[in-house]
């Protein structure tokens, strides 16, 4: 069993040319995604949000991930199908989160892609253990992507198939966590 910061640079290297980009950003993926996969196998939920922008990634996201027949289905679910209101308040945040702590009792998180100006990022950073990929600002316990990069729905997808193949290695017990 290997650890989950070799397994990521294997599989980065492994990528080709579209993953070749992050081999610098590992330091920065691997303990970030090591401490939020750990809720995975913990029992909890991710809830998954995109920005106006990103809405093509999070119907992307969700149509890929329990594809595979070869690994149990995984609690990936979308904010929007649980919630059509626009929650904008704090207070709104609040009942939300107060619904979801009584739909999930194995707990959430949220997993936010976008950018920090969109109303969504106010929900996932209502929660310390959200998983956030952050467009133009740098965050504590995030991953910054730069949304003018011409090559960023392509590292998108780079990032999806490295976190499905990090999944797979998770849950087939390849690599540890730690």
């Amino acid at each position: 069993m290997s650890d989950f910061l070799s397994f990521t640079l294997e599989n980065i290297r492994n990528g080709g040319t579209f993953m070749a980009w992050m081999e610098s950003r590992r330091l920065e993926w691997a303990p970030l995604m090591q401490v939020k996969l750990k809720y995975l196998l913990e029992g909890r939920t991710f809830i998954l949000m995109c920005d106006e922008q990103r809405s093509w990634y999070e119907e992307y996201f969700l149509k890929n991930i329990n594809t595979k027949t070869n690994r149990p289905m995984l609690p990936f679910v979308s904010l929007n199908a649980l919630c059509k209101k626009k929650i904008q308040k704090s207070e709104e945040i609040a009942l939300l989160n107060d619904l979801l702590d009584v739909t999930f009792p194995n707990g959430y998180i949220y997993f936010y892609i976008g950018s920090t100006m969109d109303e969504k990022s106010l929900i996932a950073k209502s929660k310390n253990d959200s998983l956030l990929w952050l467009f133009d600002e740098q965050l504590q316990n995030s991953f910054f992507l730069n949304s003018k990069d011409k090559d960023l729905d392509v590292k998108l997808i780079s990032l999806y198939k490295l976190l499905d193949l990090s999944l797979d290695a998770i849950l087939f017990s390849k690599v540890s966590l730690g």
